[in-house]
């Protein structure tokens, strides 16, 4: 059955049915709006958008595994501010040929993601479109704590990162070279495994600075380093690699570490801390901040592409 043969309530009633309540969800779907208990007072708010062609592949992903990655990509955001996330927002555009079962699957991934933070889809949107594209918005809870910018970093603060970095990069080569494996590899491509609770952990240890990394880790450090005045310098021999990346590096006669500098969707979390606090073994410490502008990697400008940024 397409979307054309159900129509948009059809849909919203079979997409709706397939979700749960979070809570904190005072009112779900079937209003014009839902309504949040926000016990903070605050609210924390991201989106983010998923363009078929562009952000992701039918082919090479599940409806599912694009309901993770889209929830992902806006409750990482959530997490680097220190927050926890507590609802999704989503709006579908899809050709009136999509098949019903791929919206169904969507929702299931969104919900699945979303319930690892013990969020929910609360709401949204559905139009007829000619390119199919999941737009999220994200809300999250402080849990009384101030948010952490990325406007903090001060000189002598170290830089740690949560997560694992490189590996979606990696996959997405294996996948546009025409291959399904590593399997590690192409399901971190698919299904980011986002370090969502070293978000508040940080924000409760002191971070000073916080980003997760979408776009590159030379990029992403960057927007830290402009927004707080400073210079980053990152260690390589502090960056893992992992010997999966570096046996399909070899392979491919690629770098691993321009996967691991610049290679995002990821959504690692990287932080700066005052020096001296002690941090848990999730966090590694891979660099500092010091005076002077931009990203350094062993105190050398780094020469290769930065990250990904749309319109280039």
């Amino acid at each position: 059955m397409t979307i054309a043969q159900t129509g948009e309530f059809g849909l919203i009633a079979r997409v709706t049915a397939r979700l749960g309540t979070p809570a904190g969800c005072l009112l779900g779907p079937g209003d014009d709006a839902a309504v949040m208990a926000a016990p903070d007072g605050r609210v924390v708010v991201a989106t983010d958008v998923l363009v078929e062609g562009r952000h992701f592949r039918r082919d090479w992903s599940s409806a599912r595994d694009v309901g993770h990655r889209a929830a992902a990509a806006n409750l990482a955001d959530i997490a680097a501010m220190g927050a926890t996330g507590t609802a999704l927002l989503v709006a579908l555009c899809a050709p009136p040929e999509l098949e019903v079962a791929w919206a169904e699957e969507l929702a299931d991934g969104l919900a699945a993601e979303a319930g690892v933070v013990g969020a929910g889809v609360v709401g949204g949107d559905m139009s007829a479109s000619p390119t199919l594209t999941v737009a999220v918005t994200a809300l999250g809870d402080l849990g009384g704590r101030p948010p952490v910018r990325r406007d903090g970093a001060r000189p002598g603060d170290v830089v740690a990162i949560a997560g694992r970095i490189g590996y979606a990069a990696a996959g997405y080569t294996v996948l546009s070279r025409g291959f399904r494996s590593p399997k590690l590899l192409v399901e971190a491509y698919r299904r980011p495994v986002v370090p969502y609770a070293a978000g508040p952990q940080a924000a409760r240890l002191g971070a000073t600075a916080m980003i997760d990394v979408s776009d590159g880790l030379v990029a992403d450090l960057g927007h830290v380093a402009a927004a707080s005045g400073v210079r980053i310098d990152l260690r390589r021999d502090a960056l893992e690699v992992p010997d999966t990346l570096r046996d399909t590096a070899a392979a491919f006669a690629v770098d691993p570490y321009a996967w691991i500098l610049a290679g995002g969707e990821d959504h690692a979390l990287v932080a700066t801390f005052p020096a001296g606090v002690a941090l848990p073994e999730q966090w590694r410490v891979i660099g500092r901040v010091t005076d002077g502008s931009g990203v350094t990697v062993d105190g050398e400008p780094y020469r290769g592409r930065p990250g990904w940024e749309h319109f280039r």
